[in-house]
């Protein structure tokens, strides 16, 4: 649908002054950015899946839903679902893959994907290809998430989700240097083959190592071991067991 379509800005990893800030970036096809309705607006109107499209910007499929009153939107697809199905968003929306509802009002042990965090802004997590999240259990104000990361996490009970898994396909190999290039991806070249002006790792005879206790970017700064997630952050006191290592 040419009017769910907008073309996404290229900027080949340059910023305003049209210097290199992002290294590995250029020559990507054009594409178009798909308008996903992430919130689900439409509330107990029920809607009818008109197709099963590929977006080129994630790995998984969208659903073009068509509404009664003739607007068109694009959701997430739940995997299973065909073209011709139903889905409805709302309080009473029975349970199956791709009805949307708020966590409250689905039972223990199903399956869920396309989370809000914070209820109204529409779903921010589990929303890549094939992912799921599972509901694990009931608090007084907080449903209890178990996220594909192995994490438990409360979500206030007004936050939609939908029910279902997150279509999409297995994970396919780019085989080609060239497809890789017209997604955008230019060749990476090891610090190790640099001079030494332009990477840390650069120079010394022949082939050698880094030369150096601990890794570094480009720029000196460590590679690896540098801690950025922050200790005390806000949202901390929503988990309740930690990812699996």
């Amino acid at each position: 649908m040419k009017q769910l379509k907008r073309i996404q800005q290229k900027h080949s990893g340059r910023d305003v002054k049209g210097h290199v800030s992002v290294r590995h970036q250029g020559g990507r096809q054009k594409r178009f950015m798909r308008v996903i309705d992430f919130v689900r607006e439409k509330r107990n109107i029920p809607g009818r899946i008109e197709s099963i499209e590929y977006d080129p910007n994630r790995n998984a499929k969208l659903a073009r839903v068509i509404y009664p009153d003739g607007e068109r939107k694009y959701l997430l697809a739940s995997q299973g679902v065909v073209v011709g199905d139903a889905l409805i968003n709302g309080d009473t929306a029975p349970i199956k893959p791709g009805n949307s509802l708020p966590l409250g009002k689905i039972p223990v042990g199903t399956q869920v994907f396309n989370l809000e965090v914070s209820p109204g802004k529409g779903g921010q997590i589990v929303r890549s290809g094939q992912s799921s999240a599972t509901v694990q259990g009931r608090e007084e104000e907080f449903v209890l998430i178990k996220l594909p990361s192995g994490e438990i996490r409360r979500f206030a009970n007004e936050c939609y989700a939908t029910v279902g898994q997150a279509s999409g396909d297995p994970k396919e190999t780019l085989h080609l240097a060239g497809r890789r290039r017209r997604m955008g991806r230019r060749p990476r070249v090891r610090g190790v083959a640099m001079h030494p002006a332009a990477h840390p790792h650069g120079g010394g005879e022949g082939r050698s190592g880094v030369g150096m206790p601990s890794p570094k970017t480009p720029w000196g700064k460590k590679a690896r071991g540098v801690r950025t997630r922050k200790k005390n952050k806000y949202s901390k006191r929503l988990i309740v067991s930690r990812r699996r290592p």
